[in-house]
């Protein structure tokens, strides 16, 4: 007898015989529609070769549409390299350039005031005074520059009042007659003989106080540094002999023309007998170094604009005030002046600020309070009708001192 199937065996044969028939049936109707299951897999292929011949040229004809405006617009795929590499080396030059300490900018404090003030005078003893007193307040409260402008433009240049011909002293305006005496006063006594010739204007200059600057030494004095003049006598070696005052000239590291106004670290070297040449810096280096003030410098301005516009320092003024009793009151304690690497301090004439502004014709149609940040009267409840402006001088710098110490201290 033969054996019986199992139950489970039979259900393996009939899954068998289920698929051996649907395989059956599609190969029958593989050959009844002429496409063979082969035939389907070369079109599948073919098909997604043609898609990838597609992409690959739809990508070269963007590329090639590229390169047409590169070449349109001037650049090539090379020149756009070029520049990616000049971006990141200017990248990597300006991280270096912060991360390399850069050299302290010390803040100066300018005041401006117009020659015509001294017009007002009734004599030139008056005169010279007036100017006297404005050098005076420059010296005692550290200005850094005096700035001497016309209320009207001007094409002269008074700058260099000091060498001017001796006989141009007939009808000599108030700002180039301003400007000499306060050049003359600034200048240490030592050095006025050679730097000032004879002129009318200085015929009672000495009858003023001295400014006794730190840099207007004695001849006994020793200090880091000395302002000297360059001399015509020639050394036996090389280099110029300079007068600094002291009983004997020394010698500097560099060839000068004679005449020319010199400041010179004098080293810790006393012996001067000795031909060790001293080293000329520049005028602002006591003030780096050694925390000295060295004097102010003088400038002329046409104009008000010119005052603000013709600034010697890199960048100009970052802060001007203007002062006027039309502007706004503020207790000094109130004041907050913001950090300043250069600020400028703005006085008026006989008609205050505001006629300066009126009479510059850069400055029609345009009010003090647009030009100047800060526009104040720092003597309010003022008994006398006027302050003059050498007495508004004094008055202001000394209500200014708190407030310009306190940005001082920010910065």
């Amino acid at each position: 007898m033969g054996k019986k199937k199992k139950k489970g065996d039979e259900s393996v044969g009939a899954v068998e015989s289920q698929t051996e028939a649907a395989n059956a049936e599609s190969k029958l109707l593989e050959l009844v529609n002429g496409d063979p299951h082969g035939t389907k897999q070369e079109k599948r292929k073919k098909k997604k070769r043609h898609e990838s011949e597609a992409v690959e040229s739809e990508t070269e004809a963007v590329n090639a549409e590229n390169e047409g405006l590169e070449l349109v617009n001037g650049d090539s795929y090379q020149t756009k390299q070029e520049k990616r590499k000049k971006k990141k080396k200017q990248r990597r030059d300006d991280e270096k350039d912060d991360a390399e300490p850069q050299a302290a900018v010390i803040p100066t404090v300018s005041i401006a005031v117009p020659g015509s003030i001294v017009n007002n005078a009734q004599s030139l003893e008056l005169a010279t005074r007036l100017a006297g007193q404005i050098a005076r307040a420059a010296t005692i409260f550290r200005i850094d520059e005096v700035v001497v402008f016309d209320n009207k433009g001007s094409s002269v240049n008074y700058s260099n009042a000091n060498t001017r011909d001796v006989n141009s002293d007939d009808n000599e305006s108030g700002s180039a007659f301003l400007i000499r005496i306060l050049q003359y006063l600034e200048t240490p006594q030592y050095l006025r003989k050679s730097l000032f010739p004879m002129h009318s204007s200085l015929r009672v200059v000495g009858l003023l106080p001295p400014l006794d600057a730190p840099h207007h030494l004695r001849k006994h004095e020793w200090a880091a540094y000395r302002e000297g003049i360059t001399l015509k006598e020639r050394p036996n070696s090389a280099g110029t002999l300079v007068d600094v005052g002291l009983s004997k000239n020394v010698l500097i590291d560099k060839v000068l023309e004679p005449g020319v106004r010199v400041t010179v670290a004098m080293g810790t070297n006393r012996n001067l007998d000795a031909d060790l040449p001293r080293q000329v810096v520049s005028s602002s280096k006591p003030r780096e170094e050694v925390g000295k003030y060295w004097g102010y410098k003088v400038r002329y301005a046409s104009s008000i604009s010119s005052v603000i516009r013709d600034s010697p320092y890199k960048g100009g003024y970052d802060h001007l005030i203007g002062t006027s009793e039309h502007g706004q009151f503020l207790k000094s304690s109130e004041l907050t002046l913001p950090s300043f690497r250069h600020l400028l301090i703005a006085f008026g004439g006989l008609a205050g600020l505001e006629e300066s502004i009126e009479e510059d014709s850069k400055l029609k149609g345009r009010n003090a309070q647009e030009i100047f940040d800060s526009y104040l009267n720092t003597c309010p409840n003022q008994g006398s009708r006027t302050i003059r402006t050498e007495e508004a001088i004094f008055i202001s710098l000394q209500y200014f001192q708190e407030p310009i110490n306190r940005a001082l201290q920010r910065s």
